[in-house]
């Protein structure tokens, strides 16, 4: 591969650059911040110069939101890197406080990746903690640990979305380099996954937002009572004693 030119190295020091004040931009004033005016004058360029880089503030969102995701991937591949590789009940632990803590410590990063609408669909496993987090699921699936509720007890009217679901869900598994067959995840385990993951979001979000109901006085004991429910629920062993660290 041939050594970039003065010129690439300038022009990628110049996105990064970009990206960088966009982050800044985003932690200190909040996601609506983020324009392409704002950026070009804190840099002291153009705006019509930014389109060299980015087709619209979409576009620019987008990679800030993929430089977002993979700042959590690494966070979190620093805490799964000391987990012995076939303990998957820790891993999904450390994987579901791992997001809660990263997400009350980065509430407007956190806001823009996961609380603002999106132009379109996002691709799980283009996404570095997307990647992560199914990688982990697809090595519980395969285990065979979980007991989820039968086909029969999903609720009809949810059935053709968790038809489409179910098919994201094995696509995205693949890619991350974990075959999962089809007849282990049912509809009922995708029923079940779904709802791990809005219960999962669903507190770190009122938490990150400041919605908690007022006489929860202590949420992360609150999170810890909810997450071993969660793994209960899916029929995993539980060998901590809630709020210990993994």
């Amino acid at each position: 591969m041939s050594e970039p030119t003065r010129r690439e190295r300038a022009r990628a020091a110049t996105d990064r650059e970009i990206r960088q004040q966009a982050r800044t931009l985003l932690i200190n004033e909040g996601p609506e911040a983020v324009t392409l005016r704002a950026i070009a004058r804190q840099l002291g360029i153009t705006a019509p110069a930014l389109y060299r880089y980015y087709s619209s503030r979409e576009d620019l969102v987008h990679h800030v939101r993929m430089d977002i995701c993979a700042d959590l991937a690494a966070d979190l591949t620093t805490d799964l890197a000391e987990i012995p590789e076939g303990e998957t009940v820790r891993q999904v632990l450390t994987i579901c406080r791992g997001f809660r803590r990263w997400a009350l410590d980065h509430p407007r990063e956190f806001s823009m990746v996961f609380a603002t609408p999106q132009g379109g669909p996002d691709d799980l496993s283009a996404d570095p903690f997307g990647r992560i987090f199914l990688s982990v699921a697809g090595q519980v699936l395969i285990t065979k640990q979980l007991t989820p509720p039968p086909d029969d007890t999903v609720p009809p009217a949810m059935r053709a979305d968790l038809e489409d679901f179910r098919a994201d869900l094995l696509a995205t598994i693949a890619q991350t380099g974990v075959d999962v067959p089809d007849d282990i995840l049912s509809i009922g385990t995708t029923y079940m996954i779904l709802q791990f993951w809005v219960r999962l979001y669903g507190q770190v979000a009122l938490e990150v937002f400041g919605h908690f109901p007022m006489l929860i006085s202590n949420t992360e004991d609150f999170f810890e009572v909810m997450l071993a429910e969660l793994v209960a629920d899916a029929g995993l062993g539980w060998d901590e004693e809630p709020n210990r660290s993994p």
